[in-house]
């Protein structure tokens, strides 16, 4: 069976595009609260934002560097033009609900974002006094001649250029909005009611130029290339040259302009050229720009609760609260589904290893952490206490790299073990190990988990976590922290599985495993839940898999290069993707494994970075009922008939349609539900009594 046909596959970045489409939708969804769609269109830039200043930046690299076709058959250039001709209808589409949904609707509940015509002589002369006494003391212009006098300007900056005249005399300057001014400005006498800055300044921009005319303005915004890559991982040095990196990387190429249509379009294209941007990576907006800016307005609107999303009450159990977490465990594997199920536990689970007399070391791998964590106190506090404490912390964590030096110095000063990973491998995995002396011997206890330890993404993320005093389990992870602090080479292990490789390879032999019950007529089938599918050897093996009549489920939330609907190659397959109010960020790989249910979770999606370029681990779910209950929990999220697309031979995601059925929000079910289902789980696991 010949596989390499590029007609079997997806572009990765058309299809990344396509998920943020997904996003805007939300926007466009009169079910959702209206503040809730602004949010989404929010929530659709920081992702374009994203995208531009790493995958965009990344196809110009290839271009430049004539790397071959994708496995979908195209060259870096054609997806270029695929991407950006996409990226200008998502725009275009921003702009139109922006414009004629949302607002007007929001106007309807008195709640406005106004240009300085439409406001009343009082509230002028309050901004007018604004500006004279907050911004324009703020404000630093900076005169440019040429591309070489072209002032540095940072990634994602909003600026003015304009054009002045003395008499015979020309001038361009730049003034880049002042940083320390919240952008989104109350208007003053009324309720819920704003102007953005750029307005105020626009309409004083001649007072910035005293004795010279202003001839003409333009707003722009600038997009840089932010990705980058360090290997060597040599403890002090790797510090160093993470932080040398993340400052030439401010300096990244511009490869990316922005305007608005009021904007005089002939001072755009003279930044275009002293940027070197040719026409399609000019992008003229019908909105403000830097969508993210309804953030802040949503933070300042009084009194409509009713317009946003009801609040996600995560569910704290009594038994966890009262019992230490320690003897819980001791009692049976404990899962937790977040944000359904509070991340407490976790934070509890760390806090009391800190001060238990009988905890001898505690070892964590730490890839995006808040910037006020609590798990980082905990271990600080663990390590004044004696304590061994061994952190791998990712300095690479894509913009949190500040963050994780400020804490990696922090950990380190107070005697903390600071692990910097294996070189050329970026650690993504989720993993924390306990060591106690219990009766004179050593006893493991160990959290995996399929996201962040981040007390603040855990409220919107939904992802897995499981508890354990498993010891095989436990000794694996003992070998894993041995293999990051470079003891060991790469280790054996029995129960958890780590990439690079190793959990590809392991996939594949589940796989293949299957496509044998399938020839011997046992019981068969295959369900996974992740971010993004692009790993091309992965989908190959699915499509093998549906040529054996395999029936899968696939749960994507972003990028799936594999097609559906190819006769006799992915006939089988059917792929959802769910949008809704939370992030899916779980991943779930489920086996039929002939009538006897294998489940794992696992921090890696199947995308070739991180099967072959991170360390991420795979986790079995032993227990009985815990593999149930994520079966369960998978079956639930197949039902989803309102947040969730069907993605069509045609490559379009389109709506399930729920005529004639029930509608079944799967988010909305485990809100309200969870305490019921963690209860259920508690009890039948023995940790729990029924009248606890």
């Amino acid at each position: 069976m010949n596989l390499d046909n590029s007609k079997y596959f997806n572009s990765r970045e058309t299809s990344w595009v396509d998920f943020d489409f997904r996003v805007l939708e939300e926007a466009q969804d009169k079910t959702n609260p209206l503040l809730e769609r602004l949010r989404f269109l929010g929530i659709s830039q920081d992702n374009l934002d994203e995208f531009f200043n790493v995958r965009v930046a990344t196809l110009l690299k290839k271009k430049k560097e004539k790397e071959p076709e994708d496995a979908a058959g195209h060259t870096p250039h054609e997806q270029l033009d695929m991407v950006l001709e996409k990226t200008q209808r998502l725009i275009s589409q921003q702009g139109h609900i922006l414009r004629r949904m949302v607002l007007p609707q929001l106007s309807r509940h008195q709640i406005k974002l106004l240009t300085w015509s439409k406001l009343s002589d009082k509230q002028k002369d309050f901004f007018e006094k604004m500006f004279e006494e907050d911004i324009f003391p703020n404000i630093t212009p900076l005169k440019v001649d040429d591309s070489e006098t072209l002032p540095f300007l940072a990634n994602d900056s909003i600026n003015f250029i304009v054009r002045t005249h003395r008499g015979d005399k020309h001038s361009r300057v730049i003034i880049p909005l002042p940083e320390d001014m919240e952008r989104v400005q109350a208007i003053p006498g009324v309720s819920n009611q704003f102007i953005l800055i750029e307005d105020i300044i626009k309409h004083f921009l001649k007072r910035c130029f005293p004795g010279q005319k202003v001839d003409v303005w333009a707003l722009f915004k600038i997009t840089r290339y932010m990705d980058y890559d360090i290997n060597d991982r040599n403890s002090k040095k790797y510090k160093q040259a993470v932080v040398k990196t993340l400052e030439e990387r401010e300096h990244g190429i511009v490869i990316r302009l922005e305007t608005t249509l009021d904007s005089n379009l002939d001072l755009i294209d003279w930044l275009a050229k002293c940027y070197k941007l040719k026409p399609a990576y000019i992008f003229k907006l019908a909105t403000p720009l830097e969508l993210t800016f309804v953030n802040s307005m949503i933070d300042q609107i009084e009194g409509h609760s009713d317009l946003l999303f009801k609040k996600v009450i995560p569910y704290d159990p009594e038994v966890f609260q009262e019992t230490p977490m320690f003897d819980n465990i001791d009692k049976n594997d404990i899962l937790v589904h977040h944000p359904y199920d509070s991340f407490k536990p976790v934070l509890r689970f760390i806090n009391q290893a800190s001060t238990d007399q009988s905890v001898t070391s505690i070892k964590m791998t730490l890839y995006r952490v808040s910037k006020k964590s609590p798990i980082i106190q905990s271990l600080l506090e663990a390590a004044r206490n004696g304590k061994e404490v061994a952190i791998m912390i990712e300095l690479k964590a894509r913009s949190d790299e500040a963050n994780n030096l400020k804490w990696a110095d922090e950990l380190e000063a107070a005697g903390c073990k600071v692990l910097y990973g294996i070189p050329g491998l970026k650690v993504h995995s989720k993993l924390c190990l306990i060591t106690r002396k219990v009766a004179g011997a050593k006893k493991h206890y160990v959290h995996l988990a399929t996201g962040n330890y981040n007390d603040k993404t855990a409220k919107l993320y939904t992802d897995m976590g499981l508890f354990t005093a498993d010891q095989q389990i436990g000794d694996d992870a003992e070998k894993i922290f041995n293999y990051l602090a470079g003891k060991t080479q790469e280790p054996t292990l029995k129960k958890l599985v780590i990439s690079p490789n190793n959990i590809r390879d392991y996939l594949i032999e589940r796989i293949d495993e299957e496509i044998v019950n399938a020839k011997n007529g046992k019981p068969n089938g295959i369900l996974m839940k992740m971010n993004s599918l692009s790993d091309t050897k992965m989908i190959k093996k699915l499509y093998e898999a549906n040529a054996a009549g395999i029936k899968m489920t696939l749960i994507i939330r972003g990028i799936c290069n594999l097609r559906t609907g190819i006769p006799g190659i992915s006939d089988n397959i059917t792929v959802h993707s769910i949008v809704g109010r939370l992030l899916e960020h779980s991943r779930i790989y489920i086996f039929e494994n002939a009538g006897q249910p294998t489940v794992h979770l696992s921090s890696a999606d199947l995308m070739k970075r991180n099967l072959s370029r991170r360390v991420e681990i795979l986790f079995p779910v032993l227990n009985k009922v815990l593999n149930e209950d994520v079966r369960q929990i998978f079956d639930d999220f197949s039902k989803d008939n309102v947040k969730a697309r069907n993605l069509k031979a045609n490559d379009q995601w389109t709506r399930i349609s729920h005529r004639g059925v029930k509608s079944f929000n799967v988010q909305d079910y485990l809100i309200d539900n969870q305490v019921s289902i963690m209860n259920k789980r508690l009890i039948e696991t023995g940790i729990m009594n029924k009248e606890f």
